[in-house]
């Protein structure tokens, strides 16, 4: 599973970046498998899946899913 920082987390609009090797990854508040999305905080080390970006990041490029601590 690839790892990373979270870079930057938009708790009031459910979103964030996951600073990795490739690049900022895009992450949304229900790619966090427990539920904890206000949990994370910047400079948080973390893991994640990859999957192609999907309804308004279609084409975007890919996105992060299942978001856990490390």
């Amino acid at each position: 599973m690839p790892q990373g920082v979270i870079k930057k987390i938009v708790v009031d609009r459910g979103f964030g970046f996951i600073s990795a090797d490739g690049g900022d990854i895009f992450f949304h508040h229900s790619a966090v498998p427990e539920g904890r999305f206000d949990d994370f905080q910047e400079g948080q080390p973390v893991e994640y899946e990859l999957e192609e970006g999907a309804g308004r990041g279609r084409g975007k490029g890919p996105r992060a899913a299942s978001v856990k601590p490390v």
